[in-house]
């Protein structure tokens, strides 16, 4: 079992900043790969951010590429997402999420998920 507890959501203006935390617990959390994906109101949940268990390999959705920027802390058993140029449709419930996949672009590659954390970016 793996543990995912989001932090630092916040309300923001366009073209600000914030960095996301995910703080996962459970005995190899830091064998997993995790995910970052969102959830606008009325939207369905789409994938942002990828990396593998070392760090060493990150994949990221066309939206946010050049903006996002997705790392881990294994000592910490920390994963963030450093958002900048924030626009108003990055909107949404960001969850960060665990797998064992290499790919980890699809939802239904990940078993364990957290709660969420809103970020909402005004205009």
């Amino acid at each position: 079992q793996v543990q995912l507890v989001e932090s630092g959501g916040g309300l923001v203006q366009a073209g600000g900043s914030l960095r996301l935390s995910c703080a996962a617990s459970g005995r190899t959390s830091s064998s997993y790969a995790m995910g970052w994906f969102r959830q606008a109101p009325g939207k369905e949940r789409e994938f942002v951010a990828y990396i593998n268990w070392s760090g060493g390999r990150t994949s990221y959705a066309d939206s946010v590429k050049g903006r996002f920027t997705i790392s881990r802390d294994n000592a910490k058993n920390m994963v963030y997402l450093q958002m900048n140029s924030l626009k108003p449709e990055d909107t949404a419930v960001y969850y960060c999420a665990a797998t064992l996949s290499s790919r980890g672009q699809g939802g239904n590659e990940y078993a364990y998920w957290g709660q969420g954390t809103l970020v909402t970016v005004s205009t």
